[in-house]
């Protein structure tokens, strides 16, 4: 589309934990072979996608100093000053957690590739919703719990906490430079995950970007039909929901029902993990917690025919909410 906005459909949605899959094997058996291409791509990736978190606040802040005129470089392209110091912010970030490492500075672009990647893809239905969300959960729970019967290892946990070369140290060894350069940078943990360290230090919690991103996108659906369906209410004066409802019940939005079981099930992960001193599929907890609720109020309140079939298409509908 002309926003740049992705809509996933339902043969996406069926295929993309097929293609998570694939790209997981790859990492598990050839990771001594791509990590490096793969570091310097997620380092590229990462830098947009913090760009991008970072442009409101630097618009705020050039707003008063400089018009909004664009600059040109080129075949590059015409950039604002806004746009031209986030990025510069963004590349800064990224060169100095690859000279440290730091896990703070990971967490920090993980952060904003969950924020480009909401901002840009949505979903169009329930439907869509449960079938990607359901997919993501055999897989998370195959890759995590039943892999090492096959693999011999848990595939999952191998990938996501393997350290990859910093690529400053691979240069500096390709181009015999020395013993001394490069070669004291450390081992890069990649930004597809966000790591919590414990109240002692010894040991890091985990939570992958997929299981922000994927129930941030459910959570980004709701949002917009709350908002659809209050302008809906307004245009028909205040019809009143479903008899056998409550006024209450009414007032609850989809948007807090799925956040709240995003919490809730974000906590019992948490402590799941506590418990059985392992790694647990997050999806596991967070799909249930999210999806049930959801389909529960949206079946009480008379909206599950509609949400379940694309309910932003109808000729009612105004295009702002489609990118609320």
């Amino acid at each position: 589309s002309s926003t740049g906005i992705q809509t996933i459909d339902s043969t996406q949605a069926l295929f993309l934990p097929i293609g998570a899959s694939v790209s997981l094997l790859v990492m598990f058996f050839f990771f001594d072979s791509v990590q490096v291409v793969f570091t310097i791509c997620t380092a590229v990736l990462a830098t947009i996608a913090f760009a991008f978190l970072l442009l409101p606040m630097c618009q705020y802040l050039t707003r008063p100093c400089s018009p909004q005129n664009k600059i040109s470089f080129g075949c590059c392209g015409r950039f604002t000053a806004a746009e031209l110091l986030s990025f510069s912010l963004s590349v800064m970030l990224v060169l100095i957690w690859v000279l440290t490492g730091h896990w703070l500075l990971m967490d920090a672009l993980a952060m904003g590739l969950c924020v480009a990647m909401i901002a840009f893809v949505r979903l169009p239905s329930l439907k869509v919703s449960c079938l990607l969300l359901s997919g993501l959960l055999i897989y998370d729970v195959f890759w995590v719990f039943f892999s090492a019967y096959i693999f011999n290892s848990n595939v999952m946990v191998k990938v996501a906490t393997q350290p990859a070369d910093n690529p400053l140290d691979v240069l500096s060894r390709k181009l015999h430079l020395g013993p001394n350069v490069g070669r004291d940078v450390p081992r890069l943990s990649l930004p597809g995950k966000l790591v919590f360290p414990s109240s002692t230090g010894s040991h890091f919690s985990m939570l992958g970007i997929g299981d922000i991103v994927m129930p941030g996108l459910l959570l980004c659906f709701v949002l917009r039909y709350d908002n659809y369906k209050k302008q809906a209410n307004s245009d028909s004066c205040g019809a009143p929901g479903p008899g056998n409802i409550s006024g209450r019940m009414q007032k609850v939005s989809y948007f807090h029902c799925t956040l709240i079981g995003y919490f809730v099930g974000l906590l019992t992960a948490t402590v799941a993990s506590r418990i059985h001193r392992a790694a647990q599929p997050a999806l596991l907890y967070l799909v249930p917690f999210t999806l049930l609720p959801l389909l529960t109020m949206a079946y009480l309140k008379g909206d599950l025919r509609r949400m379940w079939s694309e309910p932003f298409h109808s000729k009612s509908s105004s295009s702002r909410f489609l990118e609320v």
